[in-house]
């Protein structure tokens, strides 16, 4: 049912009701007034026919007959006269008002009192006096039917009015809900013209603030959606980017293993052999070999320095654990004036490839940044098993991080391991952060679950 119909109907049972109390009222009044009508024609005529019955019956039943006959109808009085038999000798003439109508019978049932009759006895019969509300009776009903009319015509009317005007008045409503579909309808460019009312126009006016508000928002879930699929590819692309370099690092450390360390070995082993061999006839030419052999030997040995930080092979053939002794052993030869603290304790715990490879790596991170950056004294290193997954803890007692390191490791320039770090480890679903640890030196704290794997897309940053 609309909104229409439904005010309408309701304006209209009030005003049927408010019409219908009008006409109970007016019954009401009457048939009071026809009763009191009634009753006071009845005892006018009692005490008037009361004086003169007595004298005229005095002269026999003729002269009173006679008188009644003279008098005729006494208001609305119906008179009858009866011997002492009680035949009827006398009824007064109908009334001549209105003659040949009559109120309706159950109009008349309403308005009607009952019956007034006055008796009056006298020596040769009997003189009734009733009273006849047919007469008030038909004028109360004439004046209903003008008034119920009148009504009726009233009620017609004022539904007519009130129709049209809620009709106007809720107009706008309809442009409001055609506005709504079409908006779900996909179509964001609805706007509504200036709607008359206060109400509709109020509404109108909050309508197109809210498409405006829906569209900003939808444009702005869009270039987020496209900012964040953007991301997405950039973080996927340095995954894959990031796994070819590991790849690389790996061949060229093993190149480096097998190729170039097996001609260093042999070009020190040559070398020592002519210098044995000419040092007794030429020994320029022998020191010049040994000067060979001793470059060949330091040259094998910074290969060997740089192929773990190329590609930890220890870790691929013994595990992290292993790698983690070997990078802490050999940070402490290169810097024996510095403590190096070992403690793992991951139980039971598996870890995969990708996560085992981001914890030495960040182990790798957090000891380089110490001792570049830091200039600490003494460092430790903890990897532990905690909830479902790995947490590697790395702390230095050295100066700290430098103010704004934040606005570096987050902008164009400066502190790529950092970053990298915590791409690698956000992929693996992981957190990673890093901060100045009271009252001295850094704390770099990575976390990786157990045996994972790169995941789709992952948010957050270094902390």
């Amino acid at each position: 049912m609309s909104l229409r119909l439904k005010i309408h109907l309701i304006v209209g049972v009030l005003v049927t009701l408010f019409v219908l109390a009008v006409i109970a009222l007016h019954l009401r009044n009457t048939r009071d007034s026809v009763r009191e009508e009634a009753v006071a024609a009845n005892r006018v005529a009692a005490q008037l026919l009361n004086r003169t019955v007595y004298l005229q019956a005095a002269q026999g039943t003729p002269a009173l007959l006679a008188y009644l006959q003279g008098v005729g109808r006494v208001r609305a009085n119906d008179i009858q006269l009866f011997n002492r038999e009680g035949e009827e000798l006398y009824r007064s003439p109908p009334s001549p008002y209105k003659a040949g109508r009559d109120a309706p019978a159950w109009f008349a049932g309403l308005v009607t009192p009952p019956p007034s009759v006055q008796s009056i006895a006298f020596s040769d019969g009997l003189l009734v006096i009733q009273a006849d509300a047919s007469r008030a009776a038909l004028d109360a009903w004439d004046q209903f039917a003008i008034l119920a009319l009148t009504a009726l015509l009233l009620l017609l009317a004022v539904n007519a009015v009130v129709y049209a005007v809620v009709g106007r008045t809720v107009r706008p409503f309809g442009q409001i809900v055609e506005a709504l579909n079409r908006i779900e309808a996909g179509r964001l460019d609805v706007r509504l013209a200036p709607l008359p009312g206060t109400e509709a126009a109020a509404i109108g006016a909050a309508f197109n603030r809210m498409v405006d508000g829906v569209r900003d928002r939808i444009e702005a879930e869009k270039r987020a959606t496209r900012a964040e699929s953007e991301l997405s590819d950039r973080r996927d692309l340095a995954r894959w980017i990031d796994r070819r370099l590991e790849q690389e690092r790996k061949l060229i450390a093993r190149e480096l293993h097998d190729e170039l360390g097996q001609s260093v070995t042999a070009i020190r082993s040559l070398a020592l052999s002519v210098a044995q061999r000419t040092e007794a006839r030429d020994p320029e030419a022998g020191q010049a070999a040994r000067v060979i052999a001793e470059e060949s030997s330091r040259l094998y040995d910074a290969m060997h320095g740089l192929i773990p930080r190329l590609a930890p092979l220890v870790l691929d053939a013994f595990g992290l654990a292993d790698a983690l002794r070997d990078l802490v052993e050999r940070t402490r030869v290169s810097q024996p004036q510095m403590r190096v603290d070992l403690a793992m304790a991951l139980g039971e715990l598996q870890i995969g490839n990708e996560a085992a490879l981001a914890l030495y790596r960040a182990a790798q991170e957090g000891l380089t940044n110490a001792l570049r950056h830091g200039r600490a004294g003494q460092i430790s290193v903890s990897l532990c098993a905690e909830a479902g997954g790995a947490r590697l803890d790395v702390r230095d007692d050295g100066e700290g991080l430098a103010p704004g390191w934040r606005e570096k490791a987050s902008g164009e320039g400066g502190h790529y391991g950092l970053r990298w770090l915590q791409e690698r480890v956000q992929a693996l679903g992981g957190q990673a952060s890093i901060d100045n640890e009271p009252p001295r030196g850094a704390r770099l704290q990575v976390w990786v679950p157990g045996g994972a794997e790169p995941v789709a897309s992952v948010s957050g940053e270094i902390a």
